[in-house]
């Protein structure tokens, strides 16, 4: 079974995603597209699991956010590892939307990424490639001391002491 790095471990992914050419939701733990997820919201109230979203980098977060308030897991795609789109939409879900669930990293982001994602309000990465995963948890603990404000810290240094 696939593995993700989620809360600084590394777990067993029960999240499914689901192909392109599904024409029904399997029962369990289901990834959608954004574009799935509305092509079969009429399935989704009766579907035996839990259901999440991937939405890409570019998406206009404002502009579809209230329904992905509740869902256990919202995803953002990275389609390359200098696209930061999806820091600032990890960033406005947790401290303008107040998101509590899972927001987890996919697609072309890198290992050295980790620690500013998480800042960002990143706790779960599911990398593309066959990066270590304990390693890379380690990685998350690469600073032992911020200064500014984050999704993850709401003081400054300064009022910290």
């Amino acid at each position: 079974m696939p593995q993700v790095l989620k809360d600084h471990c590394v777990i067993e992914d029960n999240w499914i995603p689901l192909e392109a050419s599904s024409e029904t939701v399997p029962e369990g733990d289901v990834l959608l597209t954004y574009n799935q997820w509305q092509d079969f919201s009429e399935q989704l109230p009766t579907h035996n699991g839990s259901v999440g979203v991937i939405i890409e980098g570019n998406a206009e977060i404002e502009d579809i956010v209230e329904p992905l308030l509740n869902l256990p897991l919202i995803a953002i795609n990275f389609p390359k590892f200098a696209d930061g789109r999806g820091f600032s939409i990890a960033r406005l879900l947790r401290e303008r939307y107040n998101y509590q669930g899972e927001i987890r990293a996919v697609g072309g982001f890198i290992r050295d990424q980790l620690y500013l994602l998480s800042r960002c309000g990143f706790n779960a990465f599911k990398f593309s490639d066959d990066t270590d995963l304990t390693k890379a948890a380690n990685s998350l603990q690469d600073f032992s001391e911020t200064y500014q404000v984050s999704a993850d810290e709401e003081n400054p240094l300064f009022r910290r002491r």
